[in-house]
């Protein structure tokens, strides 16, 4: 080899190897975020996703000394949002808030461009905001254990209503109608203010939703609380059973978590950071009172403890999926 080509294959490989310490170099010295950091919620504003976002948002700018501003990227069940994120710079700047339905959407939606799991690293889980059964007053069931009896007659009708296809309202119809062999009719609604709005009018005689947004009418009596879906009671609703408890169905589990993810090929340093730093902001007593508001429960996850929970988060609901004859889009 000629010195010339000599000397330009060696600057080519130190520009190259510089290149690519950059980043790491960037971040040892503290650089990220340089910029501000948006956390896409992919389901409409003023819901639990919605909110636990800006509490993390704000606490995480503060501590930045960067925006984090959260953008709300609504349309086809939160995969509009999901593909928006999965499709962005792998950089660490752009963040996904998600809940249950993002484990299922490819069981409704034969087309998406991303895989729940294989398109995302977990940066941290906030716990879980507990379902409540609840029931419009006209309907003649004062306990679990007989709207269930009620639902077993041929001709009950009744409906239960969701705030969309494998929204966690949704996913707890479908576990209930499996466990208890029943058949409620599933009415599912673009968003949950248009549920709410039928379940308080009377159109649709139940809905499994967050205790944080159920509370108000339950303590107005526009709502009957019969159970909650976790495997304990609510800090929220101590006085309401369980619906393993009030309808004998052990095993019975299923509540709203809440996690932030990241593109799958941002840089394991960046995520590292991420999931310590964000770790850091929920342990502060402000973080931790706001989520008590907020009816969140349960310890928060890592965001390695995460990932592995979804794995089984996709499997126990592919398989209630599949019992329940659903077939996807295309």
């Amino acid at each position: 080899m000629d010195k010339t080509r000599r000397s330009v294959v060696n600057m080519t490989a130190a520009l190259m190897t510089g290149g690519a310490l950059r980043p790491l170099q960037a971040l040892a010295q503290g650089s990220y975020p340089s910029k501000a950091v948006r956390i896409i919620v992919p389901y409409p504003a003023g819901g639990v996703v919605d909110s636990i976002a800006r509490v993390v948002g704000e606490r995480m700018g503060r501590q930045y000394g960067q925006p984090v501003v959260v953008e709300n990227r609504t349309g086809a069940g939160g995969s509009i949002g999901t593909d928006l994120v999965a499709k962005s710079p792998a950089d660490g700047y752009t963040l996904l808030m998600v809940s249950p339905s993002h484990a299922v959407m490819p069981l409704f939606q034969k087309s998406l461009a991303w895989d729940p799991v294989k398109d995302f690293k977990g940066i941290a889980g906030f716990g879980a905001i507990p379902n409540v059964i609840v029931v419009h007053p006209g309907v003649k069931a004062q306990s679990m254990q007989e709207l269930v009896r009620l639902a077993q007659k041929k001709d009950s009708g009744l409906t239960y209503a969701s705030s969309g296809l494998g929204t966690s309202s949704h996913l707890t119809g479908e576990l209930l109608n499996q466990m208890a062999r029943i058949q409620l009719t599933h009415v599912p609604y673009k968003g949950q203010p248009e549920a709410m709005t039928d379940l308080l009018s009377g159109r649709v005689d139940m809905m499994p939703m967050s205790t944080s947004l159920a509370l108000p009418h339950i303590r107005t009596g526009k709502l009957r609380a019969l159970a909650v879906t976790t495997h304990h009671r609510s800090a929220a609703l101590p006085d309401v059973p369980t619906v393993a408890e009030a309808a004998g169905l052990p095993g019975f589990q299923v509540g709203t978590w809440i996690a932030l993810l990241a593109p799958a090929k941002v840089p394991p340093q960046i995520i590292s950071k991420l999931s310590t730093d964000v770790a850091a902001a929920i342990r502060q007593p402000e973080i931790q009172a706001r989520f008590k508001d907020l009816a969140l429960e349960g310890a928060p996850q890592s965001g390695a403890a995460f990932d592995e929970f979804l794995k089984q988060e996709v499997s126990t609901w592919t398989e209630v999926i599949k019992r329940a004859g659903i077939q996807a889009n295309s």
